[in-house]
This record gives structure tokens, sequence and C-alpha cells, in this order.
């Protein structure tokens, strides 16, 4: 009777380590979990016409594919934030850190866009080490042109940069 009920304890811990195979916990744990906050957008253009809402649309999808593209990484995993959205002021940075360390993270998202010209937009970057307080990544990319196509190559290209970039970003 014994001999059953281990044989039975046995076969029923083998069925659930093999809902997720070692080396899928494994991979799980590897991955970096980081928090994302909304990318502030400015317009120092000075163009006639209002284009804000455009801006904000494109802004939208930018971190909508954002979050997909850094997801679908195998170095990192999205944690979320508890506020919706989350908007980064030089007054709250404390207050973002701490949330996302409370949420479990152990990197931070930031960042936002400012239109130069009609023809130039940048993107400044950061990704932030939460166990160290330390940029491991900072960057400031250009793009051109203000279309949805040039928002998705700015993306696309920004997302690339960040997945390739970390780990090897703090040994730059």
């Amino acid at each position: 009777m014994e001999h059953t009920r281990m044989r039975h304890f046995l076969l029923a811990l083998f069925l659930a380590g093999s809902l997720t195979s070692p080396g899928q916990a494994s991979a799980e744990a590897r991955r970096a979990a980081v928090a994302i906050v909304e990318f502030q957008y400015i317009d120092t253009s000075g163009e006639p016409r209002d284009q804000r809402a455009d801006h904000q649309t494109r802004l939208q999808a930018f971190m909508s594919a954002l979050r997909r593209d850094i997801a679908a990484s195998e170095r990192f995993r999205l944690v979320s934030l508890p506020c919706q959205p989350c908007v980064l002021t030089d007054g709250n940075v404390s207050e973002f850190t701490a949330a996302a360390q409370h949420a479990g993270a152990d990197l931070l998202l930031v960042g936002g866009i400012q239109k130069m010209s009609t023809l130039v937009q940048w993107a400044k970057v950061a990704l932030i080490d939460l166990r160290t307080d330390k940029k491991v990544l900072e960057r400031l990319y250009t793009f051109r042109g203000d279309s949805d196509a040039a928002w998705r190559n700015a993306e696309s290209f920004i997302a690339g940069q960040i997945v390739s970039l970390y780990p090897r970003a703090g040994n730059d």
C-alpha cells in the first residue's frame, strides 16, 4: 500500500514538473523583468498646423509596439506598473522606481520623443537597473519624418537596440 502511494506521489510530481520544463523555468528566470513608463512627446518644431492628435496616436502605437517587441525577446519580460498611464516627470522619478521595484522589476525603461523640425525627431531612451540605481543604457536616437512609417521604423530600431545592447550596455 505504501509503495503504491509513493508511486502515485512520484507520478504526480513528474506530471507537475512536465508542465514547465526545467529549461523553460530557468529561461524565464534569466529574463530581466522590465517596467516601461509611457514616453513623453514634445513638439518644438513651430509648425503652424496642430498635430497633437496625430502625435498622440503615433506615440500610443509606438509604446504598444515597443512593449510587444521587448516582451517578445528572450532577454526581457514585462512587469506592469500600477499607474495607467504612467507619465514620468522630474518630480515623480522616485515614485516610479519604488513602484517598479514593488512590482518586481529589475529594470525601468523611460524615455521621450521631441520633434525638432518638420523632418527631424529625437528619441531619448534610458534603461535603469533598479538594483544598482544606475543607467545601463542611455541613448539619443534621431529619426527622419513624421509619418506612421517613420514612427514604426524608429520604434523597431530602438527596440532592437535595447534588446541587443542589454546586458552588454553596462560594459560600454
